[in-house]
């Protein structure tokens, strides 16, 4: 399928993208077309998170800038919430309150237990005591010690430390499993990961749906670094994953 016959509203979200992943992302589309040509109509014609033109939105950061490639499942599954960017609720602003996590945060559990890994692997919190009473003396602290204060400074942080978030299935349909939705943007993954080769980008997979990714060639030269999704409470005391991020420190404002 050429570009021309690539639906409008698909090839529109690219201007979220940077520059220098355009002609990488149509080169992906153009991998889906082929794959499965009705797929893509289809999902022109449908209702689709993320909204407002977001398809993309996690490729801006340039390509060259890129360390870490965070995959995830899919978009949250709520129109104020489904970013584009794997994991970043947008219906969160303030990360505290007086007696621990704020409420959006909580709700977004991905988001929380998120949270919660950074704060055992920072110190601030014991493996075996993250949440009630134990939150409330971090969320105290965090206004008062140089702690970020928005879900907008996390993602910049993980931004300067090079992670395109990115999620196997790039929308969510209510009438759709998020494992037939991730078949279908397989190879447009494919296309994106096989740009970075060479690059000594690393990636890491949130999740069985993810973790299907490990099979690829364009994953052979790839370093991986795999765990459960953070949906799950186990999350929060992988040692993988306290051991990647804790020394980046993404809870301290820049």
């Amino acid at each position: 399928m050429p570009a021309n016959s690539i639906p409008p509203q698909i090839l529109d979200a690219l201007t979220l993208a940077h520059p220098s992943w355009r002609p990488i992302l149509l080169k992906g589309l153009d991998a889906v077309a082929k794959a499965n040509p009705d797929y893509l109509p289809a999902l022109a014609a449908d209702h689709y998170l993320p909204t407002e033109n977001r398809l993309f939105a996690a490729f801006a950061l340039p390509l060259g800038d890129v360390r870490f490639v965070l995959v995830g499942e899919g978009p949250y599954p709520r129109a104020e919430s489904a970013t584009g960017v794997c994991f970043m609720d947008g219906a969160v602003g303030e990360l505290w309150c007086d007696n621990g996590l704020s409420k959006p945060v909580n709700r977004a559990t991905s988001l929380r237990n998120f949270m919660k890994m950074l704060l055992v692997a920072d110190g601030q919190l014991q493996a075996d005591q993250t949440s009630g009473a134990a939150m409330a003396p971090v969320a105290a602290s965090a206004k008062e010690n140089g702690s970020i204060q928005t879900l907008a400074q996390l993602q910049d942080n993980m931004t300067r430390h090079g992670f395109l978030l990115l999620n196997a299935a790039l929308v969510f349909r209510k009438h759709v499993p998020p494992p037939v939705e991730a078949r279908a943007w397989l190879p447009f993954l494919q296309t994106v990961l096989a740009a970075l080769e060479g690059t000594g980008a690393k990636l890491v997979l949130w999740g069985k749906i993810a973790e299907q990714l490990k099979k690829l060639p364009e994953c052979a030269n790839l370093e991986q670094l795999c765990s459960e999704h953070p949906y799950n409470l186990s999350f929060i005391t992988h040692e993988g994953m306290q051991g990647l991020f804790g020394p980046m420190r993404l809870l301290r404002a820049r």
